[in-house]
């Protein structure tokens, strides 16, 4: 038996959104365990969800990007009971910047960019975005603002562990036959992943 063009583009997207929702379970998964882990100062965490976020990203393009990270934002707040708490706010301001950042990276500089590149992009957005939720909301005092050179330092490690743990993520899913399909990141094209979910 074979498949026509369009049973192979409508398998190919029941495949994406079946991956997008795998995915989304895992960077749900992935923060629930680190919010319970031991956390040595207020807002430091490493951000492991957002390795799942980049490999939808380079995977699948921008819009999987903004259905992994706010679903898992989303999600994860409907799991700890702090729907539109300050802390969801702060996640949620993060995370919009993180992406708008991770986004433009990636379309303006497809092919010369990879995911360390992308993730720190995205680690400096989400401290930056959270520091001016928590300015408008929390903390409503400029000095807040003395606060950004650290949280800038630590964005730049923990943007860099995570766009290796992606870039080692995709580099095992573009060996798995479900993804031969897609481009590899390091292509040196301006043709972009199918956009479609």
């Amino acid at each position: 038996m074979t498949l026509s063009a369009v049973d192979s583009h409508e398998l190919e997207q029941v495949r994406r959104r079946v991956f997008l929702a795998l995915f989304v379970a895992l960077a749900v998964a992935l923060h629930t365990v680190e919010v319970l882990l031991p956390n040595p100062l207020p807002w430091f965490r490493i951000g492991l969800a957002n390795i799942l976020a980049l490999t939808a990203l380079f995977s699948y393009g921008i819009q999987a990007l903004w259905i992994v990270s706010i679903s898992r934002i989303l999600i994860g707040s409907l799991i700890f009971g702090n729907l539109f708490a300050p802390g969801f706010l702060l996640s949620l301001g993060g995370g919009i910047a993180a992406n708008i950042l991770m986004g433009l990276g990636y379309k303006v500089w497809y092919g010369k960019i990879g995911p360390v590149g992308v993730s720190v992009l995205g680690a400096l957005g989400h401290v930056t975005g959270q520091l001016l939720i928590a300015w408008l909301v929390v903390i409503r005092h400029p000095s807040i603002w003395m606060l950004l050179p650290f949280f800038l330092l630590f964005a730049l490690i923990s943007g860099i562990v995570n766009g290796l743990a992606a870039d080692y993520l995709l580099g095992s899913l573009y060996q798995h036959p479900a993804f031969s399909g897609l481009k590899r990141w390091t292509a040196q094209t301006k043709d972009h992943p199918e956009e479609g979910i």
